[in-house]
């Protein structure tokens, strides 16, 4: 599939740069995109979007107060998604060795494989990142990291 990319403006008056509230709105639609994308994917193997999030967010163990504060959302509904990712057995919980009273998640081999197959699903809807060359990409890393300082990669 070939991409068609727009010609550049000759000059700055070719074309108006859009505004913050323009570029926030495409942002918005674009959020919106990928989640129900990633709502469809999940569903496919029996996972809500938040379950789904929870596992793509496990590339390493993580203490369920971490979780919480990542998916922005209170420790007990944290607790409710482990226990049903637990009993997918895509997920298992161990105590911190540092600290016994802390609960670390981490994926299962199943729970790995999930993610793989989510993840290569989504970039198949998402062909226009394939489609970006080296220097696009980091461009695009970038601005992103300019929008999102606390993101990292």
């Amino acid at each position: 599939m070939t991409r068609t990319v727009p010609p550049a403006p000759t000059s700055p008056r070719a074309v108006s740069a859009p505004t913050p509230v323009q570029l926030m709105d495409q942002l918005a639609q674009a959020a919106a995109g990928y989640y129900r994308n990633f709502a469809v994917v999940a569903a496919k193997r029996g996972l809500t979007l938040m379950q789904g999030k929870m596992l793509s967010l496990l590339r390493q163990p993580m203490s369920m107060r971490t979780l919480a504060d990542l998916l922005a959302c209170d420790a007990s509904n944290v607790t409710g998604i482990v226990d049903r990712l637990e009993a997918h057995e895509l997920v298992r919980r161990e105590a911190d060795p540092a600290d016994r009273r802390i609960k670390m998640v981490m994926l299962t081999e199943e729970g790995e494989r999930t993610v793989r197959l989510i993840r290569a699903e989504l970039m198949s809807m998402l062909s226009g990142l394939e489609e970006l060359g080296e220097d696009e990409r980091r461009t695009f890393q970038h601005l992103l990291s300019q929008v999102f300082p606390a993101i990292t990669s």
